[in-house]
């Protein structure tokens, strides 16, 4: 499930200015699709000013999200990865970003599921800040799959 939502849903760049950068370069696939809108991008910026740097799931991963207020179209997740790490509030650095746009508070489990299964291995883990494309991400993800 997760390799379906994450085709055409991913982003590689060398670095970024800002950790607020991030989440918005790694929404813009699910802004473009109309999946969310962009104050659901500001309300996962707006979340980390205000709760600090919680999205930050494992170390250089982070999984950026809000509470659906009417700013989801569709349940969506999408995909940056940084060569150069982003400096997260406490710190944090953050390579990897999985942007997560919940449309119920039920309908994202599944994707939350296979993305802590991928997470826990640590040998998926190391592959995972590996990955320089699309197809090596998918590969790997369907593998875990």
């Amino acid at each position: 499930m997760l390799s379906h939502f994450l085709k055409n849903n991913t982003k590689f760049l060398q670095s970024v200015h800002s950790w607020e950068e991030s989440i918005q370069i790694a929404a813009k696939p699910l802004l473009d699709q109309g999946a969310i809108t962009t104050a659901y991008v500001q309300a996962m910026i707006d979340n980390v000013h205000k709760n600090g740097p919680y999205i930050v799931i494992v170390p250089g991963i982070a999984m950026p999200h809000a509470k659906n207020t009417g700013n989801i179209n569709a349940t969506g997740m999408s995909f940056l990865k940084l060569e150069t790490p982003v400096l997260f509030p406490e710190g944090k650095e953050v390579s990897l970003l999985f942007v997560l746009a919940a449309e119920d508070s039920t309908g994202h489990l599944e994707l939350i599921t296979d993305l802590s299964s991928m997470l826990i291995d640590e040998d998926v883990m190391v592959k995972l800040l590996q990955v320089s494309s699309e197809t090596e991400l998918i590969s790997l993800i369907e593998e875990v799959e």
